[in-house]
């Protein structure tokens, strides 16, 4: 599958949601069938549990007791209580499954039964740092970044060699992260064990999703610890450029999806990431930037679209239905879903959720389904399954004015796709206010040589195209503020 459909589920509440709904436990060993056939039917390939791992109780009492977080809590959740705080999915204490969530077996036997579905597992990968339950804060302190003395940003940590200011893992733009503890990626030992720890997760699971998967990068890693002295000099290779190529030995087919800022996500890629998330396209699309997106989508290498992961929400974002209205919601959905690349869908997005969860949080307020969005991504994603997007080979189109002194051509989004010889598919997305117009250069072999039929797969228009006109002018297009169409191409006699 070049152009996979990743489905992110926030694991722990999910499985609570179901276990209230049903009336009894349910863990990861026993999924209602249902789930795996809706997965199926709606054309996903990967399923990203996110939050499987296991965090301890020093990093849940951090959770409890932060006062942003409650105030989080409060407005994601009134009426929560502390029971309802299970601590940060990214302040791993040990890469195994909780007996609550089932256990190491019971992922095993949701994985077997994603497989035999036609579905992938993908699961979290957190390189930056641990929790700080972790046992090797006391067993392998020399992992970590520290200090020989108290120093901002750092916690006490007894060993038995002493005590040892272990610094709170961070980005270098904000402060630390008080759950967690920095892993020191300019020791080899460092690098060693986290590659076998890499190891040891792509051993359960189909491919993993890198948390903030830049901030390992020598040159980044470097400038944000620069204060914390070391013993020797730095590695010269790269962490992934050893890690990834020892993972692919492993598992030929295995995929790293990396979480990636400050335009560095060409580097990941260069460097074996199968797919990067694409930040400045949501941002494009939250921030009604129709003319940004177009450019940019026509500026960008097709090889580097290809590998990028196009989202419009995710568990660190705001729900994208308390973002955009329906019609931008739908447009903003077709552009993610009909270019190359991962496209990539969040639990609650496909039912117009619109309050963010605290990951923090194991239980979330239950919001009622907004049937009209709910019924779009069906039709989206059913209609998808059908045709060659996704499938064949996509082709981002440059428009032109249908006229002179005509600039809404700017506003669309088209994307050609192929994968029979005489049939094709075009989405078309204008991302205006208002109705545009463009003439999209189609790039067919032989289009000249037949006759069109045009049917829209999302309405009821059907027209029919003389295939010389369509090689000589290309293809006009006159869609209505966020109209957003799927065209099937096929000769007619």
């Amino acid at each position: 599958m070049n152009h996979p459909i990743l489905y992110e589920i926030n694991t722990r509440c999910w499985l609570r949601e179901m276990s209230a709904r049903l009336d009894r436990p349910v863990t990861l060993a026993n999924v209602p069938d249902e789930e795996f056939a809706a997965w199926e039917r709606l054309g996903f390939t990967h399923i990203w549990l996110m939050g499987v791992w296991t965090t301890g109780p020093r990093a849940r009492a951090l959770a409890l007791n932060e006062p942003g977080l409650r105030r989080a809590y409060d407005e994601a959740l009134p009426g929560w209580c502390e029971k309802d705080v299970a601590g940060s999915p990214y302040s791993i204490a040990n890469y195994e499954v909780p007996n609550e969530l089932g256990g190491e077996a019971a992922l095993a036997e949701f994985r077997a039964r994603l497989h035999r579905a036609g579905l992938k597992l993908i699961l979290d990968f957190v390189p930056n740092h641990v929790g700080i339950d972790h046992p090797w804060l006391g067993r392998q302190p020399d992992l970590f970044v520290q200090s020989s003395k108290e120093f901002e940003g750092t916690f006490a940590q007894p060993t038995p060699a002493g005590v040892r200011w272990i610094a709170h893992g961070k980005d270098p733009y904000f402060p630390g992260w008080t759950d967690v503890a920095q892993l020191d990626y300019r020791n080899p030992a460092t690098r060693k064990a986290m590659k076998e720890q890499l190891l040891s997760v792509a051993a359960r699971c189909d491919g993993v999703r890198c948390d903030m998967a830049m901030l390992l990068l020598n040159e980044v890693f470097g400038r944000t610890w620069r204060e914390f002295p070391i013993s020797g000099s730095p590695p010269t290779t790269e962490f992934w450029a050893e890690a990834i190529p020892a993972v692919k030995a492993a598992h030929p087919d295995f995929l790293f999806l990396a979480e990636v800022y400050w335009e560095l996500e060409a580097r990941l890629q260069s460097l074996g990431f199968d797919y990067t998330y694409d930040k400045q396209l949501y941002d494009d699309l939250i921030h009604r930037n129709p003319v940004g997106v177009q450019r940019r989508l026509l500026e960008l290498p097709p090889k580097f679209v290809a590998a990028s992961a196009h989202f419009l929400e995710n568990h660190d974002e705001p729900r994208v239905a308390a973002s955009l209205s329906v019609l931008e919601h739908r447009a903003a959905a077709q552009v993610v879903l009909g270019l190359p690349g991962m496209r990539f869908l969040h639990e609650g997005q496909l039912s117009g959720a619109r309050i963010k969860a605290p990951v923090q949080l194991g239980r979330r307020s239950i919001e009622a389904a907004q049937s009209d969005l709910q019924q779009m991504y069906a039709t989206m994603l059913t209609t998808l399954h059908a045709t060659s997007v996704g499938r064949g080979q996509g082709e981002i189109l440059s428009p032109r004015a249908a006229w002179p002194g005509n600039p809404s051509g700017q506003n669309f989004i088209v994307v050609q796709w192929q994968s029979l010889p005489e049939e094709f598919d075009v989405v078309a997305v204008n991302l205006a206010e208002h109705r545009s117009q463009c003439y999209a250069p189609l790039s067919v072999p032989g289009l000249a040589e037949f006759n069109w039929s045009m049917r829209d797969l999302l309405g009821t228009e059907t027209y029919v195209r003389v295939g010389s006109d369509l090689a000589d002018q290309g293809l006009y297009l006159d869609l209505t503020a966020y109209g957003a169409q799927l065209f099937h191409f096929a000769p007619v006699s």
